[in-house]
């Protein structure tokens, strides 16, 4: 992996958490510390397999 695709993926997880977090933080009631940990966690893991997922059926 060349310093360019790898920046290029850091920037593509890092978009889709902050999307994926930012919709967490619309349909939670609270926010509390407990609240974020678990909206950032989730938020990672939904950034991972959206990335999976745009580069499975990229390679069609």
């Amino acid at each position: 992996m060349t310093r360019r695709t790898a920046l290029g993926a850091a920037a593509e997880l890092l978009a889709w958490w902050v999307a994926l977090a930012l919709l967490w933080l619309v349909f939670i009631s609270t926010v509390d510390t407990l609240e974020r940990t678990v909206g950032a966690s989730v938020a990672a893991v939904g950034a991972l397999v959206a990335r999976a997922g745009r580069r499975a059926v990229g390679r069609r």
